[in-house]
């Protein structure tokens, strides 16, 4: 346990009423988990007021409250911290609670809307490759020290992140690598966080729904690097056209990367397969089983953190050729007849964009392309008509299907992506709400050396339907599909 006072180390405090020598026994948000002699920190969520639970909190035991305005009433024997924004005094309280643990680690936050888990999942494989014990925080899970833990968010509270680096100091952990969301971002969870390096990837639309608009969820991701100490060093992707904004202000050593740009890390595609792709850096070729323009840039943000992290570039190069497709992104496999079937978690426009002309670079054109895309509901609506403008112009047939639908009619979701298909287009359109059906009549009417992408949920092994997770796959329906006995 600790003291509030020791706690409180850092915290912008507006005024206190009551005791901080008292011992805290855990920090808490969620008034359910208080238990005895824990300090409660009340934030105003989207849909939830913590103030509106204090009382519950101190009846479950709570010694000390951390709010952003006194309640009506105040308990004696309580303990009462007012700050400003309760959300950023948390992740300062978290840090502090579990001894800092980020300090004690070399952790490099990845931020973009592309790429994220790519780049920290290929990352966490080099380095562990390398023989350095390394965490791994992203979308598709938590992993570190033989352990692999269920993520509901992105980025976690700034509770779960310090639980997480605590142990994995404990661990023996030297380096991790996380995703570092505009949610996480705005929503102060890295706040008291200390990073050795951030990467930026690029920057498309997305999440809109949160932000409002485009502008805003560009300066939500610029904060993570306002925020970088001068200690650490920050990659961006030149070739976004927001890649050198993102770096404007912050006070980390400045490196960028570039496939078409002068760039301090530069990569060139001399080969690419539905296998693999045949890659030049630092005047060195490499293979990679990694596939498609998007993974070159996905490598080559690899590749320049292993670098500025001081690893030899001829053993990040050999680590590079090791390195297997991240979960969902361009997992391909072939049946014995021919037909390729590409898995791919694109569920933004430049993703399903990326991901589509990827496939028709590599094909020979004697072949049909089959798509089969879904969007989320109770998400961006915008992007929808635009997802299905992309998918249609860019495939010989498109199956809109269900996504994640839940709480929004599926049937309704596909028609707004209808909406976007261009009247030329029509004609390859077809539309089956279920998805499972989707994917097998992709299966039925697919033939020899014919290309199956199925898109928008890559590494999930659930679907959301009105409030309820049903166990489904993409890669396993498919594979049940596509590789069964003839």
């Amino acid at each position: 346990m600790k003291t509030l006072q020791e706690i409180l180390y850092k915290v912008p405090i507006e005024g206190v009423s009551g005791n901080t020598g008292l011992l805290i026994s855990d920090v808490v948000f969620d008034s359910r988990r208080v238990s005895n002699q824990a300090l409660y920190v009340a934030q105003k969520g989207t849909h939830v007021d913590g103030h509106d639970f204090i009382d519950q909190a101190i009846e479950k035991g709570a010694h000390a409250i951390v709010c952003e305005e006194l309640p009506k009433v105040c308990h004696s024997h309580c303990t009462y911290i007012v700050v400003l924004n309760a959300s950023k005094a948390l992740g300062i309280i978290a840090s502090n609670y579990y001894d800092n643990p980020s300090n004690k680690l070399q952790l490099v936050g990845v931020t973009g809307t592309n790429g994220k888990t790519s780049v920290s999942t290929l990352l966490f494989r080099l380095f562990e490759g390398q023989g350095f014990s390394c965490g791994l925080i992203s979308t598709v899970g938590i992993q570190y020290a033989s352990q692999s833990i269920v993520n509901t968010h992105t980025t976690p509270d700034a509770i779960t992140l310090n639980h997480h680096f605590a142990a994995m100091v404990n661990e023996g952990v030297t380096h991790c690598f996380m995703e570092v969301s505009s949610h996480g971002i705005a929503q102060n969870r890295i706040e008291g966080i200390h990073f050795a390096g951030g990467i930026f990837t690029n920057l498309t639309h997305d999440h809109l729904d949160y932000h409002g608009d485009f502008k805003t969820y560009r300066d939500i991701k610029k904060i993570f690097f306002d925020q970088l100490p001068s200690s650490a060093f920050a990659l961006s992707y030149l070739d976004d056209k927001n890649g050198a904004f993102m770096l404007q202000n912050t006070k980390a050593k400045k490196y960028f990367y570039a496939l078409h740009q002068n760039a301090d890390f530069k990569a060139q595609v001399l080969e690419c397969q539905f296998s693999g792709m045949l890659l030049k850096m630092e005047d060195m070729e490499v293979w990679t089983q990694l596939v498609g323009a998007f993974n070159v840039q996905n490598l080559l943000a690899v590749f320049a953190t292993s670098r500025l992290m001081e690893l030899p570039a001829l053993e990040v190069l050999q680590q590079i050729s090791k390195l297997k497709p991240v979960k969902g992104r361009f997992q391909t496999f072939q049946n014995p007849e021919l037909i390729t079937v590409v898995v791919d978690y694109a569920h933004t426009p430049d993703a399903l964009e990326n991901v589509l002309k990827t496939i028709n670079e590599i094909r020979t054109r004697n072949e049909k392309l089959y798509t089969v895309i879904g969007c989320g509901g109770n998400r961006d609506k915008e992007k929808r008509p635009i997802m299905g403008q992309i998918a249609t112009a860019l495939s010989d047939k498109v199956i809109f299907t269900s996504d994640n639908p839940r709480d929004e009619d599926p049937a309704e979701i596909i028609s707004q992506m209808i909406n976007g298909v261009e009247p030329q287009h029509f004609k390859k359109v077809l539309k089956i709400t279920h998805r499972e059906e989707a994917i097998v009549m992709a299966g039925q009417l697919a033939h020899k050396g014919d290309i199956v992408l199925i898109a928008g949920k890559g590494h999930e092994d659930y679907q959301e339907i009105a409030g309820k997770r049903i166990p489904f796959s993409d890669m396993e329906l498919a594979q049940k599909i596509f590789l069964k006995p003839q």
